[in-house]
């Protein structure tokens, strides 16, 4: 089956929007990230560094949001394909929350250099 549309730049871009108001309305990691990235960007705005520095914490903060939704988009196709506790979809699932913390320390790393 190719469920695969013709790319179309207002179509896809639709559906991204689509993806993101959905990852707000039920995914909680995901708002809580958002609502986290408001108050560092506000940070990242107001701290005395350089352009530079300002950019990796800005491009560090999003990629935590980017690595989320990918991490949403893996446990929603493993709940598609099962409700079921396998071990498979559990390593699956782990796997994509490990991924969210390696960005989230990435992030953080980022701010203790920046700021030491």
């Amino acid at each position: 089956m190719n469920n695969k549309p013709k790319y179309h730049l207002f179509n896809n871009t639709r559906y991204a929007i689509d993806g993101l108001v959905h990852a707000i309305k039920n995914e909680s990691s995901f708002r809580l990230e958002l609502l986290m990235a408001v108050f560092i960007i506000v940070g990242i705005i107001y701290i005395d560094v350089s352009i530079t520095q300002k950019m990796i914490l800005l491009v560090s903060g999003i990629l935590v949001l980017i690595v989320e939704l990918i991490n949403s988009a893996i446990e929603n196709v493993v709940d598609l394909n099962t409700l079921e506790t396998k071990p498979l979809a559990k390593a699956a699932k782990d796997i994509g929350a490990a991924a969210v913390m390696l960005c989230i320390l990435l992030h953080v790393t980022c701010w203790v250099l920046v700021l030491i």
